[in-house]
């Protein structure tokens, strides 16, 4: 049989190049509610997007360029085992980039394995029918995929043209480059310098910037991402660090907040509850009255940033006074617990019993391997409800776990100061509460946790533990209301400290992160704190450069005196400057992540 090795390989590049188009307005399509883009947008982002598929396209030909140049063997028998293999990851980076897109809003990366070994997550957010839809549709793309692929592909042993019978005196025949175009062509264009920065403008905007990446280049490239971290002298970057982390040990307090220095103290870390929702930090004006309602009775902090996007990633950030990392679950990884320090064993040495009550599954991103090496005295999860308090498919609502916490409490030995760590779950997909006051259900999961905190809270202050008792009010991370990650509110948090352990009531400005209420608690109390090397006492007189630092798995953020700046890492540019450009903040910003990677790099050795 004869058939033309360029008919093969031309038709099998094109196919890839008509799926990877046809993705891009699935992928618009799809997430319109994020942003709607119409007809005209989408044939822009498509040739904006255009030489980045051509490239990945030319790196998924390698192979079957490289099987057309023998004829032993045929063709499609050789490809086979390939095809099922690009076929399903092609099926799996491109509908998975599309589905999780409107719940993270960056670009499938390998963070998501990470989250995908802890299935529970997964189960609890979405309904049994989103799940199976979803995979089902997968599927039939894979099989798709595979059977256009294998059509593609000759079955028979494949006759081509040989240049044996010519004589050796003429030589300008054999020289014939003619039937390997499709080869140089495939291998100088793999090699060309394309890559995700091609596919951003700075006019654009970020979900149209983020269509325009290929799915598949941008998924296998974020597993040498940290590769990309380290872009200066390991002197200058540590001396960016002592810059801005000098003041870990300090206690030159310039402002005191308790008037008892063995409160006890109860955390109350509220699942994804952004700044948007709170009207005192510019958000929605009827989702939280609770939370307005206390903030003139403490000590209310107006510029406190969560320091990632995920509760994993908050946890630790709290807990262990550390910075995070847009690549790495430190609660997940238990190679690098023995490198972080702990509030609660801090508080332990110090006489504190220290309690844990997060009304769900604990196994979700490795949270009890975490919260037992802190270490907590008494943890309590799904196993203390009974069958009919685990209401939800997290668990048990907010309201059912701080009532049973309450009593708790109460039942507390006299004379042992205790630290109680309370992490909510009820505002949270599949956003089902006990509650119906806001027609929106996302709101009103809000509008439900919030409520429950003023319950609580008017709870505890009718109550004699209240007197000695200081009540840290934080959220574990933000959430994407009506923004993306070019917005820096979406790490402006509310943070209010209450109980009878304060002075009174104040406001407080100072810029501040998650991983400094470590330091900043112990510094407060007069207790050392210089073991979180990554937690900065901010109420202190050496605090001469504030500045807070957060991430997530495609940029950073670093917000000073002089403004913001949010740097997207897999386009290696600022996506957002505020109120003007700024090198030395995106300088500033890349040298305390390449410290964390470092940090991370000798810890293994």
């Amino acid at each position: 049989m004869k058939y033309s090795r360029k008919i093969f390989l031309a038709s099998l590049f094109f196919f890839l190049l008509i799926c990877f188009g046809l993705s891009k307005i699935v992928f618009m399509l799809y997430n319109g509610e994020v942003e709607a883009i119409d007809a005209y947008g989408m044939l822009g982002v498509w040739f904006r997007g255009l030489p980045l598929d051509i490239r990945t396209a030319c790196f998924l030909m390698l192979v079957p360029a490289l099987v057309s140049l023998q004829t032993r063997i045929s063709w499609r028998r050789l490809l086979i085992p390939y095809y099922i293999i690009v076929a399903i990851c092609m099926a799996y980076f491109t509908a998975g980039n599309i589905i999780m897109y409107e719940f993270w809003e960056f670009n499938l990366s390998a963070v998501v394995l990470s989250y995908a070994m802890s299935p529970e997550g997964a189960t609890s957010s979405v309904s049994t029918w989103f799940l199976i839809s979803r995979v089902g549709l997968s599927l039939l793309f894979v099989a798709f995929l595979l059977t256009t692929f294998i059509l593609l592909t000759p079955k028979d042993k494949v006759k081509l043209k040989s240049y044996s019978h010519m004589k050796l005196s003429n030589l300008k025949p054999i020289i014939n480059w003619r039937p390997y175009t499709w080869h140089i062509f495939f291998v100088v264009v793999a090699l060309l310098p394309i890559d995700i920065r091609l596919c951003y403008r700075q006019d654009s905007s970020l979900m149209r910037n983020h269509a325009a990446v290929n799915p598949v280049y941008a998924f296998v490239t974020s597993f040498w991402a940290s590769s990309t971290f380290d872009v200066m002298p390991k002197e200058e970057a540590d001396k960016v660090f002592q810059m801005l982390y000098a003041d870990n040990d300090g206690d030159d307090i310039q402002d005191t907040l308790l008037q008892i220095s063995r409160p006890n103290i109860l955390v109350i870390q509220l699942e994804s509850f952004s700044g948007r929702f709170v009207k005192e930090l510019g958000g929605e004006p009827d989702v939280t009255p609770q939370l307005s309602r206390l903030i003139p009775q403490g000590v209310w902090f107006t510029n406190y940033y969560s320091n990632s996007f995920r509760t994993d990633r908050g946890t630790v950030s709290l807990q262990s006074g550390h910075v995070a990392h847009p690549t790495v679950s430190l609660m997940r990884e238990k190679k690098y617990h023995p490198l972080l320090a702990s509030l609660p064993r801090a508080l332990g040495e110090a006489g504190y019993d220290t309690y844990y009550l997060y009304a769900g599954a604990m196994t979700n991103m490795g949270k009890i391997d975490y919260v037992r090496q802190l270490p907590v005295d008494t943890i309590y999860d799904k196993s203390a409800f009974t069958a009919e308090e685990l209401e939800t498919a997290w668990g048990a609502h907010d309201g059912t776990a701080a009532y049973k916490m309450v009593s708790w409490l109460q039942k507390m030995k006299p004379g042992t100061p205790w630290y109680f760590t309370f992490q909510t779950l009820s505002s949270h997909e599949p956003w089902i509460v006990p509650y119906h006051r806001l027609e929106d259900e996302k709101l009103n999961a809000f509008a439900y946790t919030d409520d429950v905190l003023g319950q609580l809270i008017t709870t505890l202050q009718n109550s004699p533990i209240w007197d000695n008792l200081l009540v840290i009010i934080i959220p574990d991370h933000g959430y994407l209301w009506h923004q993306t990650y070019e917005d820096p509110e979406f790490f402006h948090s509310p943070m209010l400290w209450l109980g009878g352990a304060i002075k009174g009531p104040r406001q407080v400005d100072v810029l501040m992160n998650q991983s400094d209420i470590a330091a900043t608690l112990l510094a407060q109390m007069q207790l050392p704190h210089n073991q979180f090397r990554w937690s900065r006492n901010v109420l202190s007189k050496g605090y001469t450069h504030p500045a807070v630092y957060c991430n997530y798995p495609a940029g950073l953020m670093l917000r000073d005196t002089t403004g913001t700046t949010i740097f997207d890492l897999a386009a290696r540019k600022p996506i957002t400057q505020r109120p003007a450009p700024s090198e030395e903040r995106i300088r500033q910003a890349r040298a305390l992540l390449q410290v964390s990677y470092e940090e991370l790099d000798s810890s293994e050795k």
